[in-house]
């Protein structure tokens, strides 16, 4: 894959998009470090620790879309996903986590934003990949296929984690889930890999399976339910090695 810019991306929050409001953003997450130096050695030596996480947005100031979602400041979790291209397959990260802050700052220029800042909670930081188009639309039921599918390269048996949002949503219920196939052709429900049925929208969940569950090559995501329309994304992470949690 060849170097690439960070234009086009999209930031989901608490199951909005927002992308439209964010003027910048910034990651970082890992394992904090142990320093388990010892007095028979001439160099630090460090292991890897509690397992952390944050995400920094900068927002426009928007009365009728980010300021109402960022201004509520809950006190419960909330998920956020920044997607690098609304494209199946697109690196993301997803973080649950604490929105701690709402600062507005104002220019001497006259323009408006703020920072916003959401510190992981329970997880750390998780990178993977998008298995929606950025926000996908689906007006009915929709079967996983070779119309939907990416191909993560080979079968894994470490489990995996999974991020919902629910951005607009019309109808009873919508369960999303994610299938695999061996041959992107004959495609099956990964076991313990559905959502739970969404009514509405603005809602986010995350799901994980164990971490010897197989996820076979190729992924896809379908719905289920009765609804007329909707809008969600869905982003992937398919462990490459063990996860503890």
């Amino acid at each position: 894959m060849a170097k690439q810019t960070g234009l086009g991306a999209r930031l989901y929050l608490g199951g909005d998009d927002l992308s439209g409001d964010i003027q910048s953003v910034a990651i970082s997450g890992g394992p904090a470090l142990l320093d388990v130096t010892d007095i028979t050695q001439s160099a630090y030596s460090r292991l890897g620790g509690l397992r952390d996480g944050n995400i920094k947005i900068v927002s426009y100031w928007d009365p009728s879309l980010a300021h109402p979602v960022l201004s509520q400041l809950p006190t419960t979790d909330q998920i956020v996903t920044y997607a690098t291209a609304p494209t199946i397959g697109a690196p993301s990260a997803s973080l649950n986590g604490l929105q701690i802050n709402y600062d507005g700052t104002r220019g001497t220029d006259g323009s408006y934003t703020f920072a916003v800042e959401a510190q992981a909670d329970g997880f750390g930081l998780e990178w993977g990949v998008m298995l929606t188009p950025g926000m996908r639309t689906d007006s009915t039921a929709t079967a996983a296929s070779s119309a939907n599918s990416f191909d993560t390269g080979a079968s894994l048996s470490l489990g995996g984690q999974a991020y919902l949002h629910v951005n607009a949503f019309s109808g009873t219920s919508v369960t999303v889930a994610i299938w695999d196939s061996a041959d992107n052709s004959t495609f099956a429900a990964v076991t313990s890999f559905a959502f739970t049925a969404a009514t509405a929208a603005s809602t986010q969940q995350r799901i994980a399976i164990g971490s010897s569950a197989t996820i076979r090559r190729y992924v896809a995501v379908a719905t289920t339910g009765t609804f007329s329309s909707a809008q969600f994304a869905v982003q992937m992470t398919k462990n490459p090695v063990a996860v503890t949690f």
